[in-house]
Parts: structure tokens; sequence; C-alpha cells
């Protein structure tokens, strides 16, 4: 009650904080009075003077009124002309409102602006995207798809370009230099995959400064924000490549699990014919009296059919009548109450396989198992490896002998583990994934449908083998199995920017994600003009076929008077259902499923002409403004057809928002089922309960406030569980983050450095000081040191030929400082026969080809490990700690794998063939058995070099001889003659050209 009270006397935070904002409005509206004196030139030349002024100290605060000022001058100075966006002509009508300006304010200032569709938010980030570029950053406004990034660029590119700024478009399948060119503009316009994806490449993927196409993360608006800040954060941006190895077996598995599938549908059928004929029975015996025992029979059947098969037709129908639905609840709530969930057991164990439609997850059973391998009862059980390969170590025999064992029971483990994934998702695929629901198959591929925006996502896949399992279940071609290359969340990558902000028609109910995973303020614009549309209660029915026959029947009503209609619908197939059931009525009308954004864009500008009938999924032309035709007003305006409620309430309130916009008129109301998803899976059974109540009958509809009470709790419950999903995931992706930094830190320092050179040799002495910490350790005495591994070591690492009798009687530092020395020393006899612009590009591959190939294996052991974690739970441990543990270890490891690889290649990489074979020459040959020549590293035969007998009798120890080899290599080139160029007539005297002779294999 206080804070009711407090609320009306000094407003709500929101309506102070935009209270705090209207004098800057005002003073904006100040200046643009005065920029309308100037002449084009004058206002353009305002751009300079505001660089100048910011070079010289000043704050973009400072200058932010007098620079929305000068874009607001632009469009005044715009009005009347024309020029082409996207291939049609457009003229110019908008002078930014002073709500626009406010929304732009607070743009700048780094937080959300919610503002109602058609309140023109594409030109509102016009102020702040100019204001921002005059730091001279680039700055980045991120869009849901490449219709709109390219649209918006040209309809909003005259503003900039009048007033002397550069505008990029980033688009799909743009090569390197078109990208790197569209990013070096003052502004850039893309999605936020592109951007994304841009990231990797640059960061994980490019080999040079050249190749890099991003210019750094300062200034970024998300339009749409809640659809890619939250709605696209449950999925990382994922750049993959073909797999090394690919053993996947879904073909050879499909017939089974194919039969498996039919079996349990059968056994489904079965018990809920079964409960039917009982609760017949029982209702026949209307002498007697209920008989609880065979309701709480048929209330188990029905719910170990909700268990194996949840959307079995049969029971749907049944779950229509409350009575049943409440049965089945009771049911499972019995089940439930046992501690032991020893009834639970016995319940799957009489099922294949039990489905679990809430987390997405279906698991096999001893029935189902038996099913599948009936003559083999192990054929599912994975051997312990690891006591496995203890008893074959306690056997006596040869060690060959047991090496070849040990590989028998790993090939064992891993084809077990294989058939028992393979078989789980092709589970997964049958039972959990719908055709035209959760996919669709075009040009014999299996095509994403994003589950919030309805748009099909090519080249997205599934990952961990489910892409491949659909794939086999749609006897489309089986694709190679991908791996990581490259990874990062949305959430991540946009944390990256030091400023960010964001806009949309629907971020109030989503504030709190935003300001605990952004730190993203949300504030909400005033209209306008006053919103006028009026929001009809929902209209609940007891079955989709009812719903949908009352939708038709509201189109036909309203289609009569000539009133336009938008139909939302959640997925592609509901679209289509409708779309049959009006050309049976034989009304015109128009299917968008988010395919073709151009032209859906167009199509759905035109929604609000007369008579017009549009479906569409709820996301298909977002972005895009429905003006009403004439005489439509009279009307009422577009009146808007939910026909199903969203998982999320903010989905609804964007279809309910296109309408009424600028103060049109405009209704909107949503059809409810009990068989949609949203009450079937989340919603209570108090809906279910108010209609036993009233005896409804089919056919009859329910509406009141209360209802839609009932329904906005089952929406708030999913959106908590789902952002409870999305923060779970953010804070395991927190750990790999920090390893990104990292990592992505060294190798831009290699790129973008100029002496690689000096980052491999830190990289050589930390290597060698690990080393000889290893094998000469401070806490033992110099008779136990094992010197004999080091000398094997630092032998086959660097071409040293180093000897105990050179490394004996010094101290450990010593020691370190020798071998430091004589790898440079090596180092330099290696860079004399190089050319030095070669050499530093092979000096900078040696790092990226080590840090690249072991960050790929490193991310698959990341994702082995997240998807085993969750097991440390059952041992009372927190699994993200555990997790944190594990990985901050594994990438220890990496990181000095990474750096030994380093310190290895150095010697064994060179320009060309012929370099590294005239520093090979320049290293004696003479060894103890010369017939290992082809087969040893030169760190072998260095190892393996002798006393051999020299002119005049006297001897040298192989070291020295490598030494002198070094010396001699280093040394400078003294000709006896001039030097002959390749076109030259050879000194032999035969005539031909050197090239062609002495000179061919120089």
């Amino acid at each position: 009650m206080i804070n009711w009270i407090l609320k009306k006397i000094l407003g709500s935070k929101n309506q102070r904080e935009v209270k705090r904002l209207w004098p800057t409005v005002h003073r904006v509206n100040e200046f643009e009075a005065e920029y309308q004196k100037l002449s084009d030139e004058q206002l353009r030349a305002k751009t300079d003077e505001f660089r100048k002024r910011i070079a010289d100290g000043a704050s973009l605060d400072d200058i932010l009124p007098e620079a929305f000022a000068a874009v607001r001058n632009t469009c005044r100075r715009l009005i009347g002309r024309e020029w082409i966006v996207r291939g049609r002509p457009y003229k110019w009508d908008m002078i930014p409102f002073d709500v626009q300006v406010l929304g732009g304010i607070a743009l700048h200032q780094g937080r959300i602006t919610e503002m109602a569709t058609g309140e023109g938010k594409t030109l509102v980030a016009t102020m702040p995207l100019y204001l921002n570029t005059l730091s001279g950053n680039n700055v980045h406004l991120v869009t849901v798809n490449d219709y709109l990034a390219a649209r918006d660029a040209e309809w909003m590119g005259e503003i900039y370009k009048f007033l002397g700024l550069t505008v990029g478009i980033i688009q799909h399948d743009q090569p390197p230099q078109i990208r790197r060119q569209q990013y070096a503009c003052d502004i850039s316009y893309g999605t936020n995959a592109e951007f994304g994806f841009d990231y990797l490449r640059d960061n994980g993927m490019a080999t040079s400064a050249e190749t890099q196409v991003q210019r750094g993360y300062f200034y970024a608006i998300v339009d749409e924000v809640d659809s890619i800040l939250i709605d696209e954060a449950r999925t990382p941006l994922i750049i993959s490549g073909p797999s090394t190895v690919s053993t996947h077996a879904y073909d050879k598995h499909k017939p089974q699990v194919a039969e498996l599938v039919r079996a349990q549908t059968m056994l489904c059928n079965r018990f809920v014919n079964e409960a039917k004929q009982l609760l017949e029975n029982r209702n026949g015996e209307k002498s007697t009296s209920k008989e609880p025992d065979q309701e709480e029979q048929a209330g188990r059947l029905l719910h170990k059919v909700r268990m194996g098969m949840p959307k079995n037709k049969q029971l749907l129908k049944m779950m229509e009548d409350p009575e049943v639905r409440k049965l089945l609840d009771e049911a499972e709530l019995a089940v439930l109450a046992d501690s032991s969930k020893k009834e639970l057991m016995e319940l799957k164990e009489e099922l294949f396989f039990t489905i679990d439609e809430k987390q997405h997850d279906a698991d096999l059973s001893e029935k189902g198992r038996k099913f599948l391998n009936p003559n083999d009862p192990d054929a599912f059980v994975i051997p312990d490896l690891v006591t496995a390969l203890q008893e074959i170590d306690s056997l006596p025999g040869e060690d060959g002998e047991k090496e070849k064992k040990k590989q028998q029971i790993q090939q064992a483990f891993d084809e077990r583990s294989e058939k028992i994934h393979n078989i789980s998702q092709l589970l997964r695929a049958y039972c959990l994934f719908e055709k035209d629901v959760e996919y669709v198959v075009q040009d014999n591929k299996v095509i994403i449908v994003d589950e919030f925006t309805g748009r099909l996502m090519p080249g997205r896949r599934w990952s961990d083998g489910l892409h491949q399992a659909v794939e086999a279940k749609e006897d489309v071609a089986i694709e190679r199995e991908t791996q990581t290359l490259a990874t990062i969340t949305i959430q991540n990558y946009f944390r990256l920017y030091k400023k960010l902000a964001g806009m949309t028609g629907t971020a109030e109910t989503e504030a709190t994600e935003f300001e605990n995973i952004y730190k993203l303020g949300v504030v909400v614009i005033p209209t306008n003009k006053p919103c006028v549309r009026k929001d009809e209660h929902d209209v609940v029915y007891k079955t989709r076929r009812e719903k949908y026959n009352a939708i038709i029947k509201e189109i036909e009503d309203r289609h009569r008077k000539g009133q336009p209609m938008l139909v939302g619908t959640v997925s592609v197939e509901a679209s289509e259902v409708l779309s049959r059931m009006l050309k049976r009525t034989g009304i015109p009308h128009n299917v968008l499923n988010a395919k073709y954004h151009q032209q859906e864009a167009e199509i759905i500008a035109r929604a609000g002409q007369h008579g017009s009938v549009t479906i569409a999924t709820n996301m298909a032309g977002r972005g895009t403004d429905i003006k009403l035709g004439s005489g439509v007003t009279d009307l009422g305006g577009l009146h808007v057809i939910g026909s199903e409620r969203h998982e999320a309430r903010r989905i609804d309130r964007q279809l309910r928002g296109r309408c009424a916009r600028q103060g049109d008129p405009g209704s909107s109301q949503f059809y409810v089922s009990l068989e949609d998803d949203l009450m079937r899976l989340f919603g209570s059974g108090r809906i279910a309960n108010i209609m036993e109540k009233l005896g409804m009958k089919e056919g009859e509809e329910l509406q009141h406030p209360l209802l839609n009470r009932s329904i906005e709790t089952a929406q708030r419950r999913v959106e908590e569980h789902n952002f409870a999903i999305r923060k779970r995931t953010l804070e395991y992706d927190d750990v790999m983050n920090k390893q990104r930094e990292v990592l992505y830190g060294f190798r831009n320092a290699i790129i973008q450095g100029d002496n690689p050179r000096e980052a491999i040799f830190d990289i050589i002495e930390e290597v060698v000081e690990a080393r000889v910490a290893e094998y000469l350790p401070e806490d033992k005495l110099a008779d136990e040191w094992d010197i004999d591994a080091l000398l094997r070591w630092v032998n086959h690492a660097f071409p040293l030929g180093l000897r105990r009798n050179q490394i004996e009687q010094k101290t450990a530092d010593e020691i370190r400082q020798v071998i430091l020395d004589k790898v440079q020393k090596a180092y330099k006899a290696k860079a004399a026969n190089e050319s030095p612009d070669a050499l530093k590009a092979i000096e900078r591959l040696i790092v990226l080809n080590a840090l690249d190939r072991l960050w790929q294996e490193h991310l698959y052991n990341m994702d082995q490990l997240r998807n085993g974690i969750g097991l440390r739970a059952y041992g009372q441990r927190d699994p993200l700690v555990e997790y944190k543990a594990e990985a901050f270890s594994m990438f220890e490891e990496m990181m000095d794998n990474v750096k030994s690889e380093i310190a290895s290649n150095v010697f064994r990489s060179a320009s060309s063939l012929a370099a590294f074979e005239d520093f090979m020459r320049a290293l004696p040959q003479q060894l103890i058995a010369p017939d290992l020549a082809a087969s040893m590293s030169f760190g072998q035969a260095a190892a393996a070099r002798v006393q051999q007998p020299r002119a005049g009798g006297a001897t040298q120890q192989g070291g020295d001889m490598v030494e002198e080899a070094i010396e001699q290599a280093t040394a400078p080139i003294r000709r006896d003659a001039p030097k002959v160029g390749r076109n030259q007539p050879c000194r032999c005297g035969s005539g031909k050209k050197y090239k062609n002779c002495c000179g061919k294999n120089a």
C-alpha cells in the first residue's frame, strides 16, 4: 500500500528517469532551430568541428545536444528527396519526434529503450550512432537478418552521407577483403551472427593482420535486442570443420530404432485402450459405488503412456476430459510421492523407453535394450576401462601381448559407447523432433527452424550427432560429423563492447535478465500518440480442433466487413493447418513462414489493406511497419489473432504490437486450447477444473480475466526455466571465456607484433627452465639429477649435439644458460640460410599452428568434460565448481603442450626445402649407424654423433663438430670470384645459362 502511494506521488522509477532526460531534449530542439539557418555545407562542416572538439578533450556527452540536433536538421533537409532502398525508390518523409530524441539519448547512455512498434526505432538509432562514431571508432548496428541490415543501412545511409560519414553493410558470404572495407567505414550494419563469426575468424583463425577484418568493439546498438540477447543466447556461435574421425553408424541402427518406436507406439495404444475400458466399466456400474482401484489403474496406465509417448493422439483426445486429466495428474503425484522411486522405476521398465519433453531427453529401459539386442545381454554395458587395463598390467606376459589386449579393450569400449550414443540420439530424433516444427527438409537437407523466430537457419547444425540422427530418420544424405574450431556465446561476444545499447518493443518483462547478464537498464519511452489498441481477453477451448474452428469463424465474420487481419502462429505447421482451412472457405490470404525476409517484409507491409488476411509465424516480417489502407480506420483498424500463447510473454506482446501504431485503432485476441504445448506442459490443472465445474461442452468457450492471469503464470514459469538454462550456460562459458581471452590475446600479439622471434625465445626459455626443474630438481643433490634424460630431451628438441662433459660440474642455472646460449647460436645458423621476411612468416606460423591445433583439441575435451560433469552431483559435489577446477588444469596442460610444440618445431620448419637442406648440410653427417639417417630426426642424429677420425689423425667429439658447423654457417660468406647471375653464361664453359647448367640445383 505504501509503495502504491509513493508511486502515485513520486512516479515510478521509469517515469522519473524519463523526466530527467527531457531537459536534454529541449536543448536539442534549441540547437536544431539555430541549425535551420545554416547552409548544407555549414551543417556538414559541423562533423569536422565536433571531431576536433573531441580531440581537444570534449566528451561525447558535451556535444550530444548539438550532434543530435545536426542529425534532426539533416532529416528535415532531406524531406521530399528520393533514393533507392533494396531496389525500390523511397521518398523521405521523417523528422525525429521528441520521444525519438529521448530514446536516442537513452541509447547513447548504454541502455535498452522499449519503444512500441511503429515508433520509428530505426530512425532513433541514427542519432547515437552519429555521435559515437565522432570519436573515430567504428560503431555497429546489429539486427536480426541480412535483409534488415541492408535495408536499414540504405534507408538511413543518406543521413550519414549528408553529414560526411561512411556506412558499411556486413552480409553473409562476403569475401574477407570486402568485409574489411565495410568495417573500415564509420558505421557498420550487420547481423549478430556475422559480427560474432567475424570475431571468431579474426581471433581464432586469421594468420596475419591483413586477414583480420574487424577494428575494435567500441559501441553497438542491438536492434530487436530481446530476440538477439535472449532468444538466440541459448545457442552459442560455433565455427565447425569436418571431424578428423567420423565413426557414426546412424544408418545402420536406424531400422532397429524405427522398429522399437513402432513397438512402443503399439504398446502405448494398448495401454490407452485398457484405460478406456476400465473407465467405461466404472461408468457403466451406476448402481454400485465407485471403484477407486479401477480409477487408479486407469490413471497409472495413462501415466505410462505419457512417459512413453506424450504426444499420443488417443491420450491427447482423452485428456480433453477434465476428469481424465485429473486422474492422470493424481496418478503422477502418487508415483512421485514414493521417495524410493521404486514404483516409478517399475512403471518405466514396462516401457521400451521413456521421454522427458521438458528436458528434451529420451532414455532406454532394460526392456528396450533386450528388444534391440535379445542375444547379447551385455550389448549396452560399457566395460570398466581403468580396472580392465590394471588387470592386464598385473598379468604375466610380454609387453607386446599386453599392448594388443589393451587396444582390444579400448576398441570394445569405443564401439559400445558409440553405439549407445547413436541409439540415444536416434530416439530423440524420432520422438522429440517433429518435421515442420523443429526442422524442415529442403533440397535433401535437414534445416533447423528457430523455435522463437520461426526462421530457417541454413548452415546451422545440432551438435553431438543429433543432426546426423535426424538426417538418418528423414532418409537424406548424412553429412560428416563436425568438430568445433572456434566458439563463443552471444552473451560473451556482446560483453566485449565498451558500451552496449539496445532497442525493442518488448524488453520490460526481461529487465531482470538484461540487468543481471549485460548490466543494461531498461527505459520505457512513451509513445508519440496514445495507444488505442483494444486487447480482448483470451478465449479458451478444450481442444485444438475447436480452437481452430473458432479462429476460422472469426476470420470469416471480420473478412465480410473488410477488416484486415494478421493471424500469428507459433510454428510453421500451425500456419499451414490454418491456411488449408482458409482455402476450404475460399478466403484469399498470404502465408509467411519467415523463409524469405525481403519478400515477406513487402507482403506484411501491405497487411493493413482493406480485406487483407495474413497468416504469419510470430517473427515473419518483423522490423516492418504495417500501415493501414484507406477506410480501414473506420472498420476498427488491423485485428491481430494469436492462434496460441507463446512460451514467452514478450513474443505475444510483439504480436499484439503489430497493430495500432502511431495512434491508429486496432484490436487483438488470443485463442488457447488445453492441447497447446504451453498448457499441456506447464499449465496448472486450474483451467481444466473450472471447465469441469461449469460443465462445458464441445465448442463452448471460456473467457475471463482470471484465465489470462493463469496463462501468464504458466508463461512466467517457462521464462524462469529458460532464464535458468541461459544463466547456467553462461556460467560454464565464463570459464571458457577467460581461457579464450588468454589464448586470443596471445594469438593477436603474435599476428600483430613485428618480432615473433622474441616471443618464441621467451617460450623456449620457459620450456627449458621447466625441463631443467623437472630433471634437475633443487631439492635433490647433483648426484641424483637425471642428466641423461635432460640430454636426451635437449638433443631431440634442438640440433645441439650437447654432451655430458659440457654440463657436468655446473649448477642447474648454469646448465640452463648453456642450453639457451647454444639454442640461440643454432638458430642464428638456421636464420643465415633464410630470407628475413620468409623467416618472420614461418616463425609466426609455428606459433599459430601449435596454438590452433591444440586449442581445437582442448575445445573437444572441454565439450566432453561439460557433457559428463553433471554426474559429479551424485557425489554431492557442485558440477560447476568441479568444472572450473578441471578446466583450469586442462588449460594449463594445453598451454604447456603449446609451448613444448613451439619449442620443438622451431628447428623443424623452414621457408623452403632448399633452405632446410642448406641448414642440415651445414651440420656433420657422420653417425654410428649411417643407415639410420633417413629414420632419425636431427635431434636423434646429433645425440648419436661420436668421435670420427679427421685429417692429421686428430679426433673431435660430435658436439664440437656441431658447434664448428654452426660457426661456419653464421660466418660471412667470402667468394673467390664474382657472383654469377642465374641468366648469365655458366663459368664451366658449356655455353648454357648458369640456371640451366651448374646452377640448376642451386
